[in-house]
């Protein structure tokens, strides 16, 4: 019936704040922006901000713990280590360093956005 996820909505609190990450930090492309919305251009998959959103205490308390009914985001990289170094070097914030995942053939590691959403970035490896 599915086929495909035609958009990924990211509640925010502060729309300036998190298209300035999301936008300067990450590189994503915008295709619309407004006060209370906001979409990128992901190859398929629109990402969205919807602004208004009240903060978290979930989050502010629990960064590395999972919860039920939340999402986190995971993107493909080719170089983690570069990757990694570069995010840092603009002040984004890391709660999980790269990490060989045994028996998954990736390199992980995790950062959050600017109300505490995990973000995954994933560098394949050779499985052994």
């Amino acid at each position: 019936m599915f086929k495909k996820i035609d958009y990924t909505m990211i509640m925010v609190t502060d729309m300036k704040r998190s298209l300035h990450f999301y936008r300067d930090i990450l590189g994503l492309r915008v295709r619309f922006e407004s006060e209370f919305w906001t979409e990128f251009d992901t190859e398929g998959t629109t990402l969205a901000l919807h602004g208004g959103a009240r903060p978290s205490p979930e989050a502010a308390s629990a960064k590395e713990e999972k919860l039920a009914g939340t999402v986190a985001i995971g993107l493909n990289v080719s170089n983690l280590e570069g990757t990694v170094r570069m995010l840092k070097g603009q002040g984004v914030r890391f709660v999980m360093e790269p990490t060989v995942r045994e028996g998954e053939g990736i390199r992980l590691a995790v950062f959050v956005d600017p109300d505490g959403l995990p973000i995954s970035l994933a560098e394949p490896v050779e499985k052994n």
